[in-house]
């Protein structure tokens, strides 16, 4: 299922938004597919190993590895269905939280997707530790938790393929993915073999990250749902 968004005119031109699908895009076009993707994702991708300096051999320091890896894909189906995502939530979230607050909450959900889901992997299967980590999925995990802070009923464009397309409640949609992601992650550590190739608990952490950044910057996003509009005829005050 692929969310196609909200269509709710943004409050202002989505730059920042359109500006990481940019640089996404270019990251992509300019250096991995020309350097080949396997050789770029061991150069660009955060390991883990890193942090306790366990790795096999010498790359870009861990805080780099980290910054690097949230801009580089795995393959043209992970870059494109990232950037549809992005694309589906970031542009609501940007205009109520303002450029700066937007950038930030992505750049550090990021971060802590890539921080539990390195702790993890250090803790139950360090030998998985000099595997390299990449895909902006972590850090759009925190546009998706930022909007549902921000608009958690509001109706959501989705299209299950190959021809049905449905209106979702963005609480709905946003919290089924969230669950299977928790409910993956939880089963990657018992099994590791026998799932390959998704960081779940990165998804994870990017979006408790998200939840408690849009939290922060728009605290009053919670209560505003909790109060009860005037009667009609009464002008609300404030």
């Amino acid at each position: 299922m692929l969310p196609l968004g909200d269509f709710t005119r943004p409050r202002r031109p989505p730059v920042v938004t359109l500006g990481l699908v940019a640089a996404n895009v270019l990251v992509w076009l300019a250096y991995q597919v020309p350097d080949g993707i396997n050789r770029s994702v061991g150069t660009v991708g955060f390991r883990p190993c890193g942090v306790n300096g366990s790795c096999s051999d010498k790359g870009l320091p861990w805080p780099v590895e980290i910054l690097t890896s949230m801009f580089s894909h795995g393959g043209w189906s992970h870059l494109v269905g990232n950037m549809v995502f992005l694309l589906a939530f970031g542009p609501l979230v940007e205009g109520l939280l303002g450029p700066a607050r937007y950038l930030g909450t992505y750049l550090l959900a990021g971060v802590a997707a890539d921080a539990l889901q390195g702790g993890l992997t250090l803790a139950f299967v360090p030998h998985d530790g000099n595997i390299p980590n990449i895909g902006a999925s972590g850090a759009i995990s925190g546009v998706l938790a930022a909007y549902i802070v921000v608009r958690p009923f509001e109706r959501v464009y989705a299209w299950l393929l190959p021809v049905i397309f449905l209106r979702i409640p963005a609480l709905g949609l946003v919290g089924v993915w969230f669950l299977l992601q928790a409910l993956e992650g939880a089963y990657s550590l018992s099994n590791p073999s026998a799932v390959v190739g998704v960081a779940f608990f990165a998804h994870v952490g990017g979006f408790l990250a998200g939840l408690v950044l849009a939290t922060i910057f728009l605290p009053d996003a919670w209560t505003r749902r909790l109060r009860r509009p005037p009667p009609r005829g009464v002008a609300a005050t404030h």
